[in-house]
């Protein structure tokens, strides 16, 4: 499972973007980056000029982060979309949003992608009701995630799912309001991602 311990706001402030690895905080006030829009550290201020290279790692970087995925598992992300047909950089955008733990965030079953890990691990993860505990699992079109769990666990997630009420919910996924249960309805397109990834810089920097 991919960890990262330090603070996760000097992450946003570092890429000079949201990047919502702290949950609902990072919709409201208290977020790092609303309330000091520039780099961590006492040249933060400073904005250099980044080489080509930089960029291009910078783009990797930010990625990995934003999905909470180690180096090894990105770059085994990276040669599976290098093999398969089409535009490599969107076949590795797409992959990253059909890892399990992803799909339970993109649902609003979880505040971020570090609690949807943790929902995947404690078993509560079903898909086509069959029980997955591994967040890197990828879904498929068609297929059904749903958490089960006990009474205090569902009513959390009710409870959190509620407060999340204006949370978009992606195209390619079809949530069900009345349980905690949602539908692949297809595989995710470059447009359906709302981050500003630049895959083709990724692209670049692996191709080297």
């Amino acid at each position: 499972m991919a960890r990262y311990k330090n603070a996760k706001c000097k992450l946003c402030r570092a890429y000079g973007e949201k990047l919502f690895l702290k949950g609902a905080r990072c919709n409201t006030d208290r977020c790092a980056i609303a309330k000091r829009p520039f780099g961590p550290g006492q040249h933060g201020k400073r904005r250099k000029k980044e080489s080509n290279y930089a960029l291009q790692l910078h783009e990797k970087q930010k990625a990995k982060r934003i999905y909470g995925v180690l180096e090894r598992q990105f770059k085994k992300y990276f040669q599976i979309a290098s093999k398969a047909k089409g535009v490599t950089g969107h076949t590795l955008l797409q992959i990253l949003e059909t890892r399990l733990d992803n799909v339970i965030f993109r649902l609003a079953l979880a505040m971020s992608r570090a609690q949807a890990r943790q929902v995947v691990r404690h078993n509560h993860v079903y898909v086509n009701n069959k029980k997955v505990n591994i967040p890197s699992y990828l879904v498929k079109e068609g297929d059904t995630v749903e958490l089960k769990g006990k009474e205090p666990f569902v009513k959390r997630v009710s409870e959190m799912r509620a407060e999340q009420k204006d949370r978009v919910i992606p195209k390619w996924l079809e949530s069900d309001k009345s349980t905690l249960k949602g539908t692949v309805k297809k595989l995710p397109t470059k447009d359906d991602i709302d981050f500003s990834i630049q895959e083709q810089l990724i692209v670049e920097l692996y191709s080297k």
